[in-house]
């Protein structure tokens, strides 16, 4: 649905989804079962392919909106020397905030990413979470297709393993990545109870009809 992307691919080692999605008509690569990042899968995903961007969208990102995509791809051709581009989304409550499974995220004033992190940054001590801005990471993810084969050769890194961020690995290589703002309210899913929200949220989803249209 976003008419800026050519094609659509899911990269997976189960054999369960790739079937799936090929039941249902779309395409699918089968990737080695051996990557902690789903950036080194998609990265393998494309070594076959003619491409200049590849935008990473997680499986664990149901509720994505194709203006999403749009808004993720702007810097590549609005600054020069991004290779790199991340959504942020602030985050709307203390609970989300605190809560592991979202990744937060801290920018400079050029909106360059400086961390992100687990746990909950930055810290409200100082001053309660009503008064701080604070940003988790929404992970539609464009690379340039050398910028990803960049980072799948470079040796992961000690907070990208302690965090279990992809994005820490660019970072603690002095690779900046570019973070845009998105106001669109999303739910990953990494808990059952994230699906139980999904699932009603995907019940009132603009969206869900044209999937079955397309």
């Amino acid at each position: 649905m976003c008419q800026r992307l050519a094609g659509v691919v899911v990269a997976t080692c189960d054999q369960e989804i790739y079937d799936a999605v090929y039941a249902f008509g779309g395409h699918a690569v089968m990737t080695a079962d051996t990557h902690e990042r789903a950036s080194d899968r998609v990265a393998e995903a494309i070594e076959e392919m003619d491409t200049d961007i590849v935008v990473m969208v997680q499986g664990d990102e149901p509720m994505i909106f194709p203006e999403m995509i749009d808004a993720a791809l702007n810097p590549f051709f609005d600054e020069e020397g991004i290779c790199c581009v991340n959504l942020a989304a602030r985050i709307q409550n203390q609970s989300e905030f605190e809560d592991p499974n979202t990744i937060k995220v801290v920018m400079d004033t050029n909106g360059i990413a400086l961390f992100m992190s687990r746990e909950p940054i930055p810290t409200s001590r100082q001053q309660s979470f009503d008064h701080i801005h604070a940003y988790k990471q929404v992970c539609v993810i464009p690379f340039t297709a050398q910028g990803l084969q960049v980072f799948t050769r470079l040796e992961p890194t000690r907070l990208e393993i302690a965090e279990s961020i992809d994005m820490l690995r660019f970072l603690e290589h002095g690779i900046r990545v570019k973070m845009v703002e998105t106001t669109y309210a999303t739910q990953a899913v990494d808990t059952p109870s994230d699906l139980e929200k999904v699932e009603i949220l995907m019940g009132t989803d603009p969206l869900v009809s044209q999937y079955m249209q397309a």
